[in-house]
């Protein structure tokens, strides 16, 4: 008999193997859910709707630190993604560089989103930027009346405040409300290449690839999250799950690197895929704990400086002990 388990997350490349049953979850009967981040993130928080879910990082760190979280994570990475790129800035307001956010109004769609914590930390390790230095505004991007998924305290002297819950983030970065706006998506008016909207960082591969040899940091947003009953009930599930999507994910990079017919619609893609290579390594979105030390430390102290978990957690203290270490043959 197989353990029947709903497991939601987005149909990633490094995921299709799982949706498509060329990789199967030993012991498990699984039924996909192929769900937007954001919604997979509401339900499963919400009302533990799922049996194993994508969580965002930050969010499953409130939760966890408060030792409330309805999922125990392993420690399978289904989104990753250098976030100097998700900086916007009004072109008319006067901000060319990062200190020139120091005493701005910038908005973001939640403050304890994953992204947003990433690039304050990175805003006050590099450039000197601190949470403090900005006035902070929350809210929708695009839609209204969007607040905290969880519930959090900030230190003093952030400065944090809601937006009308009938308007938008993007519509108040447009008539100059706010001055720039940290977002995991890019907000419309950019993607419609409005003028008026801008990357603060405009070359940011460059920049990003600068700071990934300096630091060796390719910051994690989401996890994969199973539900604490469940793997109090069934001890070898956590090991069953990582395993099944480590091999989905490492059939995702051998496809990548498959030049005979591109199986990705990028014309570039076999360049692409040896300069990541040629940068980051073999395995370069490599899961579990062993190798992802200097990325995982850096996010749980950002997010306890930013006030976002009481004390900084350890990494042991965020995953399944069943997925801290790998059998080696």
């Amino acid at each position: 008999m197989t353990l029947p388990l709903t497991v939601a997350c987005w149909d990633y490349d490094r995921t299709s193997a799982l949706f498509g049953s060329t990789v199967r979850i030993e012991g498990c009967s699984p039924t996909f859910f192929n769900l937007p981040v954001e919604e997979t993130f509401f339900r499963a928080l919400r009302s533990k709707e799922f049996d194993v879910a994508e969580l965002s990082l930050s969010s499953y760190t409130v939760l966890r630190a408060k030792g409330i979280s309805p999922y125990v994570a392993i420690p399978v990475f289904m989104s990753r993604m250098f976030r100097h790129s998700a900086i916007y800035v009004r072109t008319g307001a006067g901000i060319k560089e990062p200190a020139d956010l120091k005493g701005r109004k910038v908005g973001v769609p939640e403050y304890q989103l994953t992204a947003p914590v990433w690039v304050r930390g990175i805003l006050e390790d590099e450039y000197g930027v601190s949470a403090a230095h900005i006035h902070w505004y929350s809210g929708g991007v695009e839609q209204p009346g969007r607040h905290e998924k969880v519930s959090i305290s900030l230190p003093p002297g952030v400065e944090l405040a809601p937006i009308p819950t009938d308007e938008t983030l993007s519509q108040w970065l447009l008539d100059g409300r706010i001055d720039a706006l940290v977002a995991p998506r890019a907000p419309r008016l950019f993607a419609e290449g409005h003028p008026s909207i801008a990357r603060l960082f405009p070359d940011f591969r460059r920049v990003e690839q600068d700071y990934f040899r300096r630091t060796g940091i390719f910051p994690i947003m989401h996890v994969l999250g199973i539900r604490n009953e469940l793997v109090e009930q069934y001890p070898w599930l956590p090991a069953s799950v990582f395993k099944a999507f480590l091999q989905a994910k490492n059939h995702a990079l051998n496809e990548l690197s498959e030049v005979g017919a591109l199986k990705v619609s990028l014309p570039w893609l076999a360049s692409d895929y040896t300069d990541a290579v040629a940068a980051m390594g073999q395995d370069f979105w490599r899961y579990g704990v062993s190798g992802n030390e200097a990325t995982l430390n850096a996010f749980l102290r950002y997010h306890h400086q930013q006030g976002l978990s009481p004390r900084q957690l350890r990494i042991d203290e965020l995953f399944a002990p069943q997925t801290l270490e790998q059998v080696l043959i």
